[in-house]
């Protein structure tokens, strides 16, 4: 049975290029030295966002 083929939507296309460009900025970062800023501040917005879904949680 052939294996079916799956299409590219919109929503995929999408998502590779944000993967992309987070690998593009690890990238220059690393080559500016400046690797532990990058992480520092990835945390901070992780964190940001979940104190943010908790105060705006709707149930």
């Amino acid at each position: 049975m052939a294996r079916r083929k799956t299409n590219m939507t919109i929503n995929k296309t999408r998502a590779l290029q944000h993967l992309l460009g987070k690998l593009l900025s690890d990238d220059q970062a690393a080559r500016k030295g400046r690797v532990g800023k990058r992480i520092a501040r990835r945390d901070d917005w992780r964190d940001t966002g979940k104190a943010l879904g908790k105060i705006l949680k709707c149930k």
